[in-house]
């Protein structure tokens, strides 16, 4: 059976450590991308909490099916009746001091269908601008793909869009999703041009949903959330502060695409 076009959306947040005042934010944002008729609807990286002490996300780490980031995504998922992509939350890790950041994936019943441990973790220093997401993160190490009603989706978290290998290694996908929440200064460098990249040579959609503006901690994230289609043409767009992007993943753009150039079995290596 011909699958239809099927309306995804990408949320953008500018998080703060309050959640829930984030959890509320969150879920205005996804009644909005619900009223817009989207299907399947992904919120950014750290969702839920966004704080200047790294600390708070240690200690508000949930465990495997319980917390109320996980509730929340559950009941919004069957509220809005959406596959919701949860961004990122702060999971249990195996040391005490530090989190797994996970993306949990729950389709329109409220059942969870994925999950996706960040792989590759922020490192950066630049003059007085510092990340290392490694003291408080335990990394993940599996590829997760998983199929949604718009086709095979393959998970991702921010720091993973300068692995091209990790997409490769998920096999033919029809969409890529990225929540992030991108600094500044890396995302005004090499945001897009990474992620119009990824869906080239991958002949896919990509939602890439972002934090975006400036956070009660002082930090700036970059924003622009996009929706990205296999040629890699920009669908939408939110540049900065709360908003929604919102287009059609068309099965038949990518079938064309891949037909007309058929790269992805032109490979020579892997």
């Amino acid at each position: 059976m011909t699958r239809q076009a099927c309306p995804i959306a990408a949320v953008q947040m500018i998080s703060g450590p309050d959640l829930e005042a984030n959890l509320a934010e969150a879920d205005r944002l996804l009644a909005e991308a619900a009223a817009a008729g989207a299907r399947l609807v992904a919120l950014p990286e750290y969702f839920p909490l966004m704080a200047s002490d790294e600390g708070a996300k240690v200690r508000m780490r949930e465990t495997e099916g319980a917390g109320p980031v996980q509730a929340f995504l559950r009941e919004a998922a069957i509220r809005h009746r959406v596959w919701l992509i949860g961004g990122s939350c702060p999971m249990e890790a195996s040391q005490p001091d530090k989190v797994k950041n996970s993306t949990l994936v729950f389709d329109d019943q409220g059942r969870r269908v994925a999950r996706y441990d960040k792989v590759h973790l922020f490192g950066f220093r630049k003059g007085d601008e510092y990340y290392d997401e490694a003291a408080t993160i335990e990394a993940g190490n599996e590829v997760v793909s998983f199929e949604a009603p718009c086709g095979q989706v393959g998970l991702s978290i921010c720091y993973d869009l300068r692995f091209p290998e990790l997409f490769r290694a998920m096999g033919e996908v029809d969409l890529i999703v990225l929540p992030a929440a991108f600094t500044y200064t890396t995302g005004q460098a090499h945001w897009e041009v990474l992620l119009r990249a990824r869906a080239i040579e991958n002949q896919c959609y990509v939602l890439a949903s972002a934090q975006g503006g400036r956070h009660p901690s002082g930090r700036r994230t970059y924003g622009h959330s996009l929706i990205i289609d296999p040629w890699g043409e920009v669908l939408a767009r939110v540049e900065e502060g709360p908003g929604v992007a919102l287009a059609d993943l068309d099965p038949a753009r990518i079938a064309d695409v891949r037909t007309s150039l058929p790269a992805l079995r032109h490979r020579k290596i892997g």
